[in-house]
């Protein structure tokens, strides 16, 4: 199934969102929704340290009671995932989007995202997995790799679904920005919605050019835009503008060339995506 939406679903709460965005993205995509869970089979019971005194054949015995045990636990967790995905399909039928692919793979979820890349138009992930720890900055280890190896554009979402009606762009000129700013405008997915483009750095020449450009290429393709420049510490900066217009929705580019992509890569990966309580497009 080539160009699709895909979304990651696991048993976190952030499922319902990921099936409401990404239900809302396949539609105004005309796209194809496909669902995928992945189990993860990783050896989860050490081998035991069976010294001492054992009776002969006590541990091939306990080997074969550890190995009928992980197959129980891999056959619960297919169990499991079946059931999200079933759960995922009454939810997404609800909003009018029939009989969607649901696909279960065992392995790491990088790996299969990666695997599946080609066929994606759209990937939807929640901005925390099953797995990562409860403090509401963290952002998953995962969706921190996901980020920096999948080459399709990503659709981080919170828990709940808003329909985007002021989307923003933090542009900096960069050759992957203005990428940015052409698939934005070329994309059906924020037809109706006021696309925000700001530039964090000092009122120069360039920065006006480059701002006028973004802003006269969305509206060449029938977007609204409206542009802003503004100095200051970029984070804080694009914090600030997002309260103050109601942003609902963040678009970044992945690897920019300036102080932006640090917010997306190295230690820091990333203060705003760790803060943020919108949506995030991570365009590549």
């Amino acid at each position: 199934m080539s160009d699709c939406v895909l979304a990651a679903i696991d048993g976190s709460q952030f499922s319902e969102g990921v099936c409401d965005y990404a239900a809302w993205a396949a539609k105004a995509l005309d796209a194809p929704l496909r669902f995928i869970h992945t189990v993860d089979n990783h050896v989860q019971v050490a081998e035991p340290d069976l010294t001492g005194n054992l009776g002969l054949g006590t541990r091939e015995h306990l080997l074969e009671k550890l190995s009928e045990i992980e197959e129980q636990h891999a056959k619960i967790s297919r169990e499991q995932g079946r059931l999200m995905l079933d759960a995922a399909k009454a939810r997404v039928a609800a909003l009018g989007i029939v009989e969607p692919a649901c696909l279960q793979r065992n392995g790491t979820l990088v790996e299969t995202l990666v695997e599946n890349e080609k066929e994606v138009r759209l990937l939807v992930v929640g901005k925390r997995g099953e797995t990562a720890h409860q403090a509401s900055g963290h952002l998953g280890s995962n969706l921190e790799r996901v980020v920096r190896e999948m080459h399709r554009p990503i659709l981080m979402v919170p828990k709940q679904f808003t329909q985007p009606k002021n989307v923003m762009m933090a542009f900096d000129g960069s050759k992957t920005a203005r990428k940015g700013v052409e698939m934005l405008a070329k994309s059906p997915l924020f037809e109706g919605a006021i696309c925000h483009v700001v530039i964090v750095g000092a009122e120069t020449a360039e920065n006006r050019a480059q701002l006028e450009w973004a802003t006269e290429t969305l509206e060449a393709a029938g977007h609204m835009a409206k542009g802003t420049i503004r100095a200051g510490d970029v984070e804080e900066t694009l914090r600030t503008y997002k309260q103050e217009e109601g942003i609902d929705l963040l678009v970044m580019g992945a690897y920019g060339h300036s102080r932006i992509r640090h917010l997306l890569l190295g230690s820091t990966t990333t203060q705003m995506l760790r803060r943020v309580q919108v949506p995030v497009l991570i365009l590549r």
